[in-house]
């Protein structure tokens, strides 16, 4: 066996490719010799947090992978797969794209939207929906609008050129985000029953076809560069960050469905993070099989590509096929009528190893068991401490504000923080109309419905995390970003039904950081085991720390829903003056962890706001029941600004206003109208249906507030102007900061 070693390997190359002198020491136990250059370059790769999860996986293990509509278990395939009945599956899934935004911001967040797009169609569904969840720091600086500009106009592009609508999403801005932005992109596709495709190698002979774009040196060591913290240096990895061409994808999304349907393809992977490499090494151990692949037989772009780049390379729109042997032709026919690059580059083995040559040359041989998630890819315990922070939460105390003399003034502070305030300016440039399938641009849902084409039924689709929260109490935190997600897809009128996840931490080597991570996977699974929303999958993204501390912990729950009927679609908008307005669940003493006590009274320390899980539970259940029934007009969880800022976003598409008085002289005004204690909703019911709300409710607190208006806002019956001046605020705030509006 010879090898062309170009680079003399030592633990400070090792070091130097991110992998540690112990794990440099393991490369050799199990390989049996000194790796080469090409060699280490693969486990370097393989190895990153990003690939192989390993100061992660032995937590995500216990959250419930099982069990409700799924279909396959999750971490088996690219996305998580559930059955929807009729003959379909839906498939969906999140992934991060931070830190290659944090440094090119327009083509980190557009090749995050493709590759997230790919894991949908790799498995044989066509992407009908995309969301995304965006973090940024301050909106006033300079950076920040920089990176906010650059982001959204990277999502729109790829999106509306590709030709999937952006059905809904969400931004926050703290100032720990200043440095490290986080883009989560999620994508969700449909697929009839049989014609799903999985990530595995089998059959030996088979080929392997190279399909899509030809590589390039863009993108090389992304993998790696997203498993280490940002820094003053970080610009000079631009190469890290991935160049995307929507067209191209779409026009790869076709040949792909095209293609499955000749039965020719056995298993298909989309070449994401690490690139070939981690296509070849993850279908070859799936399978039980090796491969050997003839790199130069790979199209590529740009001269003279060195091996290790070959192997790195995370240029976009690009596919890794394996073939039944004897039905090439189809194959090459389908990219040609494409005009997509499709090279047969090598051939299933059958002893599990990965050999890899250059011109006939034998550049690497690496077994594909030792560089995968669950073979030799390390797995760590990592210590973690309570963080000293958490005694400054506990120590607060909501005597310590002055309850304010003018709450309209608070108010209108309130609905023009950036947070809370409209985000005309962000989704105005998405197109969320492409597929005429989107069910919410006429009315507003909590939770984004998507219909199923020829049926009677959509999916509702969210996207949910609130950080402070699970800064303040990770555990509690995470519970409450599961339960608002599946509190959005019931007060739509649809049944949640699963979960993928994007935990966005630190750096894991820190103990304070990995306690926030630890405790949010345990209030996180302990929330999807009371909602039965098992987690189909998702992605850890670590490091997301800049020389200030790490950024917010930010599990952000992407969750799927069911609406078995679309009469039973539920819209958030008041409908009729008169209406009267219901608050279900309790208001309380409390303003922890709220908008209004961050933003404007400037305190940064405090508690979660209230929560319980039990309680959580009895209000959906409520409000499936209500709506089932047909008892109530609209309905609207209360979250971010509290119960006016709910009243507010209830009024604003039909240019209602309301009449409401504070119910409860035992509670602080600022925290009965601006405080985010959980587990509740807003209702309004037609007059002759108010009894029948309260038997249905039962024992479950409820609230009469008020009357829906026609466009008069009174609160304690104190005249607050018309619905159109607060709508003005809301929607113009984001856009005056950002100088569109003067």
């Amino acid at each position: 066996m010879t090898f062309n070693i170009f680079m003399e390997v030592t633990v400070q190359t090792a070091k130097q490719l991110r992998l540690t002198e112990e794990e440099f020491d393991l490369i050799q136990k199990m390989l049996g010799r000194m790796p080469n250059f090409n060699e280490l370059c693969a486990f370097s790769g393989m190895w990153s947090e990003h690939c192989s999860y390993k100061n992660s996986i032995k937590w995500l293990k216990t959250l419930p992978r099982e069990g409700g509509r799924m279909l396959v278990k999750a971490g088996e395939e690219n996305a998580g797969l559930m059955d929807i009945g009729e003959g379909l599956g839906v498939v969906f899934k999140i992934e991060s794209h931070n830190h290659p935004s944090a440094i090119e911001p327009f083509q980190g967040a557009a090749t995050g939207v493709g590759g997230i797009h790919r894991d949908i169609f790799t498995m044989g569904a066509r992407p009908i929906a995309a969301l995304n969840s965006l973090r940024f720091g301050n909106l006033s600086a300079a950076k920040t609008q920089h990176l906010l500009e650059g982001v959204v106009h990277g999502i729109g592009h790829y999106g509306n050129c590709f030709g999937v609508p952006t059905v809904g999403g969400e931004a926050y801005f703290e100032s720990c985000y200043h440095t490290n932005p986080l883009v989560n992109a999620m994508s969700v596709g449909i697929v009839k029953a049989g014609e799903t495709v999985s990530a595995t190698a089998e059959g030996i002979g088979n080929p392997v076809f190279f399909v899509g774009s030809a590589t390039g040196k863009d993108g090389i060591g992304g993998a790696s560069f997203a498993s280490a913290d940002i820094t003053e240096e970080s610009a000079e990895e631009l190469p890290a960050v991935q160049v995307g061409d929507p067209f191209q994808e779409k026009k790869l999304l076709e040949a792909c469905l095209e293609v499955i349907q000749t039965g020719a393809v056995v298993g298909m992977q989309d070449m994401g993070a690490a690139g070939i490499i981690c296509s070849t090494a993850e279908m070859s151990a799936k399978g039980g099989v090796g491969m050997r692949i003839d790199l130069d037989k790979v199209p590529t772009r740009q001269k003279n590509m060195k091996t290790w780049e070959l192997l790195l390379s995370e240029s976009q729109e690009r596919m890794l096929m394996v073939v039944e042997k004897g039905k090439e032709a189809l194959v090459k026919a389908v990219f040609e009528k494409w005009d997509l690059p499709c090279s047969h580059i090598g051939e299933v083995t059958d002893d599990g190893y990965l050999r890899f040559n250059m011109y006939g040359e034998l550049e690497a041989e690496i077994p594909a068991e030792a560089l995968v998630l669950g073979g030799g890819a390390p797995q760590y315990d990592r210590a973690y401490t309570a963080p000293a922070y958490l005694e400054k939460m506990a120590a607060f105390n909501i005597s310590s504000i002055p309850e304010p003399s003018d709450l309209k003034a608070i108010a209108m502070q309130l609905v023009q923080i950036p947070n809370i305030a409209g985000k005309r300016w962000i989704y105005t440039q998405y197109d969320s109309m492409v597929g005429a399938a989107n069910l919410f641009t006429n009315a507003p849902t909590d939770a984004p419905l998507v219909w199923i084409k020829g049926t009677n039924r959509a999916l509702a689709v969210t996207v949910d995390c609130n950080s402070r929260y699970v800064h303040a109490d990770p555990y509690k935190g995470a519970m409450i970003a599961v339960s608002e997600a599946a509190r959005n897809i019931v007060c739509s009128g649809a049944t949640p039904l699963g979960v993928t996840n994007c935990l966005n931490f630190g750096n894991p080597y820190d103990p304070e950081v990995y306690y926030q991570f630890v405790n949010a996977i345990q209030g996180m699974g302990a929330a999807c085991r009371k909602f039965d929303t098992p987690v189909t999958g998702g992605n850890v993204s670590f490091y997301n720390q800049n020389p200030d501390g790490p950024v917010y912990p930010t599990p952000t729950i992407g969750m799927v829903g069911l609406l078995e009927d679309l009469s039973k679609k539920m819209t958030l908008d008041f409908k009729e003056a008169g209406d009267w307005i219901v608050m279900l669940g309790s208001s309380r003493n409390d303003i922890n962890s709220s908008e209004y006590l961050h933003k404007l009274k400037g305190v940064e320390y405090s508690p979660a706001p209230h929560f319980d899980l039990e309680e959580e539970y009895q209000l959906q259940q409520l409000i499936h029941q209500l709506i089932e029934k047909g008892y109530v007009q609209s309905v609207h969880d209360i979250s971010e600004g509290g119960l006016f800022v709910n009243l507010l976003e209830s009024s604003f598409h039909g240019e209602k206003g309301f009449e409401v008085t504070t119910a409860d002289a035992t509670i602080r005004k600022d925290a009965f109208w601006f405080g985010e204690a959980q587990s509740r909703a807003v209702v309004t019911v037609r007059p002759d249906q108010l009894d029948a709300l309260k038997q249905v409710a039962g024992n479950h607190p409820y609230t009469v507030l008020g009357r829906v208006t026609n466009g008069e806002v009174r609160v304690d019956a104190e005249t607050w102007g018309e619905i159109d001046t607060w709508k003005k605020l809301y929607e113009e705030a984001l856009e005056k900061i950002m100088g569109v509006i003067v």
